[in-house]
């Protein structure tokens, strides 16, 4: 693949994954290690938590994401993050905003016989998420 593909792969990939986590956080609040965790439990992405971290500092300096420490009973405080009042109904907004785009690209081509030609957008094999 050339560049120009990686680099619309990373920003593609960047957006879902940052959704993906508010999604998550829409339902429970989690720490950082127990977010990767429940990401990755079914085993199609590789993720790591250096990769969650920056999207949690970036939401949480937003609004979208608040965090508060809690104290643990198997070792140091964890610092759990849940979304925000705004962060739900930005999620809201955006996960109705995905489900368009998702329709757009499964749509087929105006004129197309009924079997559009395209590959439809449906999960692949493993994916594996950096930085």
């Amino acid at each position: 693949m050339n560049q120009e593909v990686d680099n619309k792969i990373t920003q593609l990939r960047k957006g879902i994954l940052e959704l993906a986590v508010m999604g998550f956080l829409y339902q429970e609040s989690y720490y950082g290690y127990s977010l990767v965790k429940a990401l990755t439990a079914g085993g199609d992405i590789s993720l790591k938590e250096g990769t969650i971290y920056p999207i949690l500092q970036r939401m949480t300096r937003d609004g979208t994401v608040e965090a508060e420490w809690v104290e643990s009973s198997q070792g140091p405080p964890r610092k759990y993050y849940h979304l925000s009042r705004s962060g739900r109904n930005v999620y809201e907004t955006l996960v109705e905003e995905f489900h368009r785009l998702v329709k757009l690209v499964n749509a087929p081509s105006p004129g197309s016989p009924s079997g559009s030609i395209r590959p439809p957008l449906r999960p692949s094999s493993t994916i594996t998420w950096t930085g």
